[in-house]
């Protein structure tokens, strides 16, 4: 059984590093874990993946700025879960949208469209040349 819980970046900079480490490798510049809100996703007690919700440059709105799950953990659901817990967040926080990109990631693409996310291009472009932009307003 996985069990996710938001917990607090600075507390948990080591494990939420150590999971970055593990699911981006090099690829992605480790964030700031002393900003926004942060979530663990544990099984049996065992960190196995992380999300994170910022503030966005759009007025009221928040910026899923990552996720990831070890990947013999992975196909369990576990992005679904982490974009309801980060949009109930986003909701308590007054935040009316929600808005993320993924780059060359297909399975995290699907995942954004079942979670009713769409498509959409921003005026200044965040991410690579090639990266989708989503946003969900709430």
């Amino acid at each position: 059984m996985y069990r996710i819980r938001e917990v607090d970046g600075v507390e948990e900079e080591d494990t939420l590093a150590e999971l970055h480490g593990l699911t981006f490798l090099d690829e992605a510049k480790v964030p700031s874990f002393e900003e926004g809100h942060w979530w663990l996703c544990y099984r049996d007690r065992k960190p196995v993946a992380f999300a994170g919700l910022v503030p966005s440059v759009f007025p009221k709105a928040g910026y899923f700025t990552r996720v990831g799950v070890v990947p013999e953990h992975s196909g369990h659901g576990l992005q679904l879960r982490f974009m309801r817990a980060l949009e109930r967040r986003a909701r308590s926080n007054g935040w009316g949208m929600i808005v993320s990109d993924t780059t060359d990631n297909v399975r995290s693409a699907n995942n954004f469209i079942r979670a009713g996310y769409r498509l959409f291009e921003p005026e200044a472009k965040w991410a690579f040349p090639h990266s989708l932009y989503w946003r969900k307003h709430l």
